[in-house]
């Protein structure tokens, strides 16, 4: 008996997060297409006086920039949650004093969700600044030679650093999480969700901020990106495939560096 109820919880739970990535997924290919239709248009205008002016920076207009790289993170990093947010929707239906578990694991997804929504508005602040300085180009790829060589070297760098092995062990160890950081309730629920969210962040925030050298709406680098989180996560060698990455990283910035010379 017990087993058929995991077995509708995992489904109903595995269903929910298919849609909710995948209407992230098609917002974000719906928003990149009209990114890129605008640009070209625009350029074959001939307008390109208007295509070196900054974006207006007005509430609603950050607003739209905060959402799209929120619905970003959950489109990218979301599927990589999906391993421990079944676990922890098993573990409260085995634990009769947690009551029906979608609620709680619900908590967990949000708190989750939240820690990559600050990571949005910072993201959010360093596009603003980016834009007004003139070190972003109008589709959103740096337009500085240096800068981006260290963004590589930092993102590649902080691949091989203690700190992020500690973060990507967490994450790659659902139930060794779930032991260490139990809280019960809701609210406990909404607190794990946080706390796996910060792993997640000091796993990643980094990766992420290579979309500003690739380009931030660049659906090559975002999807690039989104598999090899997935990949570094869950696959056993996946340790040592984030370890050669920032190798390969630091090397590319190498390259760079010397082309500059």
């Amino acid at each position: 008996m017990l087993e058929t109820v995991l077995r509708r919880d995992r489904a109903v739970l595995v269903a929910g997060l298919v849609v909710i990535i995948a209407l992230a997924w098609g917002w974000l290919l719906a928003g990149a297409g009209m990114e890129t239709s605008t640009v070209e248009m625009t350029a074959m205008a001939g307008m390109d006086g208007w295509l070196m002016q900054p974006a207006v920076w007005t509430p609603a207009y950050a607003a739209l920039i905060f959402t799209m790289w929120w619905v970003m993170m959950v489109a990218m990093m979301l599927p990589s949650a999906a391993p421990m947010l079944l676990l922890f929707a098993r573990v409260n239906r085995k634990d009769k004093a947690a009551g029906a578990p979608l609620a709680p694991t619900a908590c967990f997804a949000v708190g989750y969700l939240l820690a990559w929504g600050g990571f949005s508005a910072l993201a959010t602040a360093t596009q603003w600044g980016l834009e007004l300085s003139r070190l972003l180009s109008p589709m959103l790829v740096t337009s500085s030679h240096w800068l981006g060589v260290g963004i590589l070297v930092t993102a590649g760098l902080w691949q091989l650093t203690p700190f992020k092995a500690v973060c990507v062990r967490h994450c790659r160890s659902p139930l060794g999480f779930l032991v260490s950081y139990w809280r019960a309730g809701r609210l406990g629920a909404l607190q794990m969700g946080l706390a796996h969210g910060a792993f997640c962040l000091g796993c990643c925030w980094l990766l992420m901020a290579l979309l500003f050298f690739g380009g931030v709406m660049n659906l090559y680098w975002i999807i690039g990106l989104a598999v090899f989180v997935l990949l570094e996560k869950t696959i056993p060698l996946g340790h040592w495939l984030g370890r050669v990455a920032g190798i390969a990283l630091v090397a590319w910035s190498a390259v760079l560096a010397i082309q500059a010379q």
